[in-house]
């Protein structure tokens, strides 16, 4: 037994050395706010978000309609539309240059278009006619989206079974449905999201780590400046990894560049400000650069899976939907493909300009607040 014992105790000694650790370790963690949230978060986030938020059956297209006929034939074929859970009629206009502005703007995504003599086109239909009775107009920048709104064509007349397609699809702005054409503009918001988010938010951080914070003590500058002289560099940075997407967008994926790129530069010089003013705020809330990372990922996930850039917006339940509202890359999606694929000006879509320079005024004050110009 004692030779037993002999053999034992460096297994023993060695285990109560490990355990010692271990037990350091968990102490660590929980006195660790950021990274014991982040074990419980984000596997609960991403459960939440690919189980609920994340729908590929999409429904609930955002449409117009211009009803030229204004007969109650019309009303019923466009409730029986409804009906199907595929649309939901948002807007009624009186012309198709106003139903062409809505889809520019990214209002809406389908358009229905009833002619003066729908009634008798569909009169036609039933004895064996093979004109079409309407024409939807889709906005085809996101290929799902396009083959969803292409189901309506066989939504059944009224009065009538459905045999064949009954409406005209005219598909706008990526009529070869090339998912390329949808996904490297929105590219843009991606990378300047981890780049400029991750930047900055290791900023202040890292000032504090290598004990430069003691020497932003002594000068005179004060916390709103150092914010904005923290961000200027990545201003420029961000400016010219835009313009190299948009380099190898338009010269190697042949994506058409429709609207302005002053229009583009504008909209990504505030986007760029909003995300470098939530790297800022996470700066101020992490204590580590290690921590600053997590804060990143944190805020990147749903950023990526709620925006629009991988899966149609339209497609998620309405809560997921008012939370993708808060998160700036969802504004820039909206922006950026509709400049670049629609055609659409900064003027014309300024809600997604205000929300991003609201986030990046809310941000940025909460960053200067929150930063006191001493050693805690």
């Amino acid at each position: 037994m004692d030779a037993l014992a002999a053999r034992l105790a460096p297994l023993a000694d060695a285990f109560a050395r490990v355990w010692a650790i271990t037990d350091k370790e968990f102490k660590q963690l929980r006195r660790d706010r950021i990274t014991f949230g982040m074990v419980v978060g984000m596997p609960l986030m991403q459960v939440l978000l690919f189980g609920y938020a994340i729908n590929m059956d999409v429904r609930h297209l955002r449409a117009g309609v211009v009803d030229q006929s204004h007969t109650q034939l019309a009303t019923e074929w466009v409730q029986d539309l409804e009906a199907t859970q595929v649309v939901d009629v948002t807007y009624h206009v009186g012309s198709v240059p106003e139903l062409d502005a809505l889809l520019r703007r990214g209002q809406i995504v389908v358009g229905i278009v009833i002619p003066e003599d729908f009634a008798a086109r569909v009169a036609e239909r039933g004895n064996g006619g093979t004109r079409a009775v309407a024409q939807l107009l889709v906005d085809g920048s996101d290929p799902t989206v396009e083959g969803v709104a292409r189901q309506l064509s066989l939504t059944p007349l009224p009065g009538q079974s459905a045999r064949e397609a009954a409406v005209a699809v005219r598909t706008y702005y990526n009529p070869e449905r090339r998912s390329p054409v949808n996904i490297v503009p929105a590219l843009i918001g991606v990378i300047l999201t981890m780049t400029m988010v991750m930047f900055t938010a290791m900023a202040i951080v890292r000032e504090r780590e290598r004990g430069n914070l003691e020497y932003l003590i002594t000068t005179p500058v004060g916390s709103g400046e150092l914010m904005f002289g923290k961000i200027l560099p990545y201003v420029l940075i961000g400016l010219i990894q835009t313009t190299i997407v948009m380099l190898i967008a338009v010269t190697v994926f042949a994506v058409p560049m429709v609207g302005s790129y002053l229009d583009l530069y504008i909209a990504s010089l505030v986007y760029i400000t909003a995300s470098l003013g939530l790297g800022l705020l996470i700066s101020t809330a992490a204590q580590t650069q290690f921590e600053a990372m997590q804060l990143t990922i944190f805020t990147f996930l749903p950023s990526i899976l709620l925006s629009g850039f991988m899966f149609p917006f339209d497609g998620m339940p309405v809560a997921a939907q008012w939370i993708a509202q808060l998160l700036p890359l969802t504004h820039f999606v909206q922006l950026v493909r509709g400049i670049v694929l629609r055609g659409a000006t900064v003027m014309e879509m300024l809600p997604q300009m205000g929300a991003l320079a609201l986030f990046f005024a809310i941000t940025i004050v909460a960053a200067t607040k929150r930063f006191h110009k001493r050693l805690d």
